[in-house]
């Protein structure tokens, strides 16, 4: 890094805040754990752009005209009835009676105009250099490393699948599940059979059979017109709930392109780290555990096939965690043979399928015999569907909520594609149209088993051949079968075994081979619990790869030419086979349904928020969605997690917030350009332009604070001053003025560090950097240019010139020109005065350019290369950071403030907001104020009552009676002797003099203010020896004071302190108030 050279002030070697002798931006690196997400933001002005853009407008000059100036001189004729100030004849002491404004007659304080205004003569107008803003575009950073694919092997193109093998068919095949075959003829029992079409639940399949077969996710269905209230709501609600969440998965897919991390990656690339990192985690969890249960449901349909062939190999649990373990073995090797092998395998289970499907369909219009028809099985007719389109609810699980339960978890299959979005060809292209066509297929499915079985197999049937009507019908037959010649009405005071509300098996009874339909189990429940295998460990290994959560990066490493997540893989095998040996999986089912419906409540969030931020970075390819559909289906989502089961629903949001807050605490170094950062801005920028049309209020003041800080790591002290009262309560940018001749050797990355610093010291804090002819043409620039609508400064806080003897005399009469242009600007000012300085830069360990010091002469020539010094610099460690007294707990000290000039109140306001914070709290404050000895009590007992009227909570009121002595000789010659460089010769006295130079009649004219400045030292270094802040009111310059004896002045009021000392001075208007209105 090259050393920059530009002439500053600070309290050593200070201009304006700005580093005198050593201009340099020091390189400070951070580690990745340390570092946070930007809160900063920089803007950098130029005041000779016009140059090179004509267009560009200068900023309106807000001139504020002082129409109380005749007023305010007027009232001075009544001095005698108003005690001024030792500063000022006109500079009134604080009076009750400026900040009553409710009286028609109140008085008013001397503007600073009025303050400014030389007796002798008229104040001179100062004449404002045209110049030109320039605002520079930040370049935005368009990498992402997350966003980049894993290299792939050179010798082999990794296999890449399309819309159909690679999403239709996938999502199919995981909503196709073992309930399809084995319990959607119960859920026509019990709802009717236009009422159940869609899938059930994990939950409840196990309530009936006190199994443990996984919730196979199922499509939506349509409904037909002569459907009951009831089950049209649930239909609905599961048809939109899918539907939306499918065009939100497609609208962001096709918003840029998607790499592996399915719906993980979508919603953190759309939400940010803080949503996607939580949902990563428990996303991957949930697909492990719906392979355990995929294959739990697997080995009881094999442990039940065992049984019927009279085969037990240990008991009827471990028979089932014997095959779960042997099954989930053989899918992870077909896994670990990779994704080409798996699909293979997933087409298998496919046409297995269809076949399976064909074989009931074509068993459905084969004439039944009469064995069959006793179990209930008779073929189409007419009065079977009717009486099957009725709900019929039975035992305690007959109730909406329930069945309502049961129906929708059948949507977990939808995001089987997107789960391997990093193995498909074209993944904006595959999702969308293999989503929604597995959508449309699993649906007409499901709505055709649904009518047929319900159109050919009663509720009720004894299964006994003797139960046949030979004759004419009785009274005692009463139940459908009666219709059909077969007497089932004991099933009404008994529990049959076979018929829609009994038999499980009805629809391998009813197909053509009964054996094919136990394979389409099979191939349903191992296609499901393969899909889950592959889906989990895609989507953690993006999870890992982005580093959100600690100790897990192991798992993120790839294997092969597909990247295959081999470690993962592994990881979800033990956390299946875990599951699968507990064997009590029911409370899991419906934990795993509420972690998935939170992912789609998420998706479905994404893209509304995404839409309605306005991003332009917002294009999707995909049109066919719409905001508010997407903000309904994820409304919809949290109402359903808490239908399902509330308990389940609070833990899974518990888990989310857990994760939520650790990821948001340690704020990971990424920046995916999500939705959030939109919405952010967005936020931001409708309540500034709100803002604007809000007019001020002295309730609502607050010091917003343009600090001149130079680089603001060189001058920590005055940037956590600063921040000590404006964190968390007003707006605080640092100014950075750079020189024109520095603009070449500045580095580009320069005010990225600087933010970085800032972001790393927790200082709430805008940097702006100016580039400008001199100081002062940048720090009036500053003034007219900084902030955003009410967003801007209002005062200005500088760093003291200590260095002002040594210094020239032009870089003097440029601060105290500073300081006239904050006034003329109607700002409020601080300087702050440190005892060690402001610029810390000495305490490394290494000279700087000459170029620094434009009053000494440095010898550099053994001066290190720019590249040893940013080195230097950037190995400074975290312990090596330097801290300033304003980090420091300041104890039970004092504040003392000296409020000798009524400002306004802000000399009151500044301290009151130190003590807020915690650092400064136990810190009492002292207010000194001027008087005399004679009303001594008088004028505390009314300081007393003010400051109890502004509820400041301030009790210790201390009078000046000596204030007004002479000071001592020693101290009134040291200070003459430090003017005396600037008093002009007795030869010289009648000649024209520059503005620095002081004549004898000047000096003899100041001299009662400079007594006073002299006397009122020696009582701040009297009383404040042990104070932990020292605040004095800033006497106002007027015109006709030289330069250099206003800076005499105000090295005199804070010299020889052992603490910080702040010069303050409000613009003399109020900003505290004791009214509620």
């Amino acid at each position: 890094m090259l050393i920059n050279r530009r002439l500053y002030w600070n309290c050593d070697e200070v201009l304006m805040g700005q580093l005198s002798s050593k201009r340099d931006i020091p390189r400070i690196r951070f580690s990745a754990n340390e570092e946070g997400q930007n809160r900063y933001c920089s803007q950098h002005f130029d005041t000779n752009s016009q140059q090179q853009d004509g267009n560009l407008q200068i900023p309106p000059i807000i001139v504020v005209s002082d129409a109380d100036s005749s007023t305010s001189e007027h009232q001075g004729s009544r001095t005698e009835l108003r005690r001024s100030s030792i500063y000022s004849p006109l500079d009134l002491v604080p009076q009750l009676e400026h900040y009553d404004g409710t009286q028609p007659h109140s008085k008013s304080r001397p503007s600073l105009e009025a303050l400014r205004r030389s007796f002798e003569e008229a104040e001179p107008g100062i004449e404002v250099p045209d110049s030109t803003t320039d605002s520079r575009l930040s370049v935005l950073s368009t990498t992402d490393s997350g966003n980049e694919e894993p290299p792939a092997a050179k010798a082999k193109a990794p296999v890449r699948f399309g819309w159909v093998t690679g999403v239709m068919i996938r999502c199919m095949l995981n909503i196709w599940g073992v309930i399809l075959f084995l319990r959607l003829s119960w859920i026509i029992s019990q709802a009717g059979i236009c009422e159940s079409h869609p899938d059930t639940t994990t939950k409840d399949f196990y309530s009936v059979t006190s199994t443990s077969l996984i919730p196979s996710p199922v499509s939506q269905v349509f409904t037909f017109p002569f459907l009951t209230v009831l089950t049209c709501l649930i239909i609905l609600m599961s048809v939109t709930v899918t539907s939306v969440t499918a065009l939100s998965i497609s609208a962001i897919a096709t918003n840029g392109r998607v790499f592996s991390g399915g719906a993980y990656f979508m919603i953190s690339r759309s939400l940010g780290p803080e949503i996607g990192g939580p949902i990563g985690m428990v996303f991957s969890f949930a697909n492990a555990l719906a392979c355990a249960l995929n294959t739990v449901g697997f080995a009881e349909v094999v442990r039940d096939l065992m049984l019927e062939f009279g085969v037990v190999m240990v008991d009827s649990i471990n028979d089932v965690r014997i095959v779960g373990v042997i099954t989930v073995t053989v899918l992870l090797l077909i896994s670990l043979a990779g994704m080409e092998w798996e699909s293979k395998t997933q087409i298998l289970f496919f046409l297995v399928l269809m076949i399976s499907f064909t074989n009931y369909l074509v068993g459905t219009f084969i004439p039944h015999g009469p064995e069959k028809q006793a179990q209930g099985i008779f073929g189409y007719r007419s009065e079977i569907f009717i009486a099957n389109l009725k709900p019929d609810w039975r035992g305690p699980e007959g109730s909406f909520f329930h069945m309502f339960a049961i129906f929708f978890p059948s949507a977990i299959g939808i995001l089987s594609g997107a789960n391997i979005s990093g193995d498909l060809k074209d993944p904006a292209t595959a999702i969308p149209k293999g989503t929604l066509m597995a959508i449309f297929w699993t649906t007409i499915s499901y709505l055709v088993i649904s009518v047929t079985i319900g159109s050919c197999v009663v509720r009720d049937a004894t299964g006994n051949v003797t139960d046949i009507l030979t004759g004419n019908l009785t009274e005692a037959c009463t139940d459908l079968g009666c219709n059909l010649g077969w007497n089932f009405t004991e099933c009404i005071q008994t529990k049959c075994e076979y018929g829609l509300a009994n038999n499980l098996k009805v629809l391998g009874q009813s197909s053509g081979f009964y054996h094919l339909i136990t394979a389409g189990v099979f191939a349903a429940s191992l296609s499901s619990a393969l899909g889950f295998l592959v889906s989990a460990p895609k989507v953690f290994q993006c999870l890992c790869r982005d580093k959100i959560y600690p100790y897990i990066g192991v798992f993120a490493k790839g294997y092969g030419k597909n990247d295959e997540p081999l470690r993962a893989y592994f990881l979800c095998y033990v956390i299946a086979v875990a599951f699968i040996l507990i064997g009590e999986l029911n409370t899991i089912a419906a934990l795993i349904s509420n972690f998935f419906l939170c992912s789609y409540c998420l998706i479905n969030f994404s893209c509304f928020h995404a839409s309605i931020t306005n991003s332009p970075g917002w294009r999707p390819s995909f049109h066919y969605y719409s905001k508010w559909t997407a903000l309904f289906g994820a409304v919809i989502c949290v109402v359903l997690m808490f239908l399902l089961s509330w308990r389940f629903a609070l833990v899974t949001f518990s888990i989310i917030f857990f994760l939520f807050g650790y990821v948001n605490y340690n704020k990971p170094k990424v920046n995916w350009g999500s939705s959030v950062q939109a919405g952010t801005y967005n936020m931001a920028l409708s309540y500034t332009c709100s803002l604007s049309g809000v007019e001020d209020h002295v309730k609502n003041f607050r010091p917003q604070c343009l600090v001149l800080t130079g680089p603001p790591n060189q001058r920590p002290a005055l940037v956590d001053f600063v921040g000590s009262f404006t964190k968390h309560v007003s707006l605080m940018i640092c100014g950075d003025i750079i020189m024109d001749q520095e603009r070449q050797t500045r580095p580009q990355d320069a005010t990225d560090w600087v933010v970085k610093w800032m972001t790393k010291r927790k200082v709430r804090s805008f940097y702006t950097p100016f580039f400008a002819d001199s100081l002062r043409v940048g720090a009036r620039h500053l003034l007219q240019a900084s902030g955003l609508g009410k967003l801007k400064p209002n005062t200005l806080v500088l760093g003291f010139k200590s260095n002002w003897r040594e210094s020239s005399p032009e870089s003097i009469e440029s601060y105290i020109n500073t300081i006239y242009d904050t006034f003329d600007s109607n700002y409020c000012l601080c300087i702050l005065r440190m005892m060690d300085g402001l610029d810390i830069f000495d305490q490394f360990d290494f000279e700087v350019n000459q170029g620094f010091e434009s009053d000494e002469s440095v010898e550099n020539n053994d001066q290190p290369s720019p590249e040893r010094v940013s080195a230097d610099i950037s190995n400074i460690s975290d312990s090596d950071e330097i801290k300033t007294v304003f980090q420091n707990d300041q104890g039970k000290k004092t504040i003392d403030v000296y409020w000798i000039a009524d400002d306004g109140g802000l000399t009151l306001l500044v301290p009151y907001l130190l003590t807020r914070k915690k650092r400064w709290h136990s810190c009492k404050v002292r207010v000194f104020i001027v008087g005399d000895e004679q009303n001594m009590e008088e004028g505390r007992n009314e300081m007393i009552a003010l400051l109890k009227r502004f509820r400041l909570d301030f009790n210790d009121v201390i009078v000046m009676v000596d204030s007004e002595k002479r000071p001592h000789s020693k101290n009134l010659n040291r200070f003459v002797e430090s003017v005396a460089p600037f008093m002009l010769s007795d030869e010289n006295q009648d000649c024209a003099s520059a503005p620095w130079q002081i004549s004898n009649k000047q000096f003899e004219s100041f001299r009662l203010k400079t007594e006073r400045k002299v006397r009122l030292n020696e009582v701040i270094r009297r009383n404040s020896q042990h104070a932990a802040l020292v605040l004095v009111s800033l006497p106002v310059p007027q015109t006709d004071c030289p330069s250099s004896l206003y800076m005499a002045w105000l090295d005199t009021l804070t010299c020889g302190l052992h603490c910080p000392a702040v010069l303050i001075r409000g613009n003399q208007q109020n900003v505290l108030t004791f009214y509620c209105q």
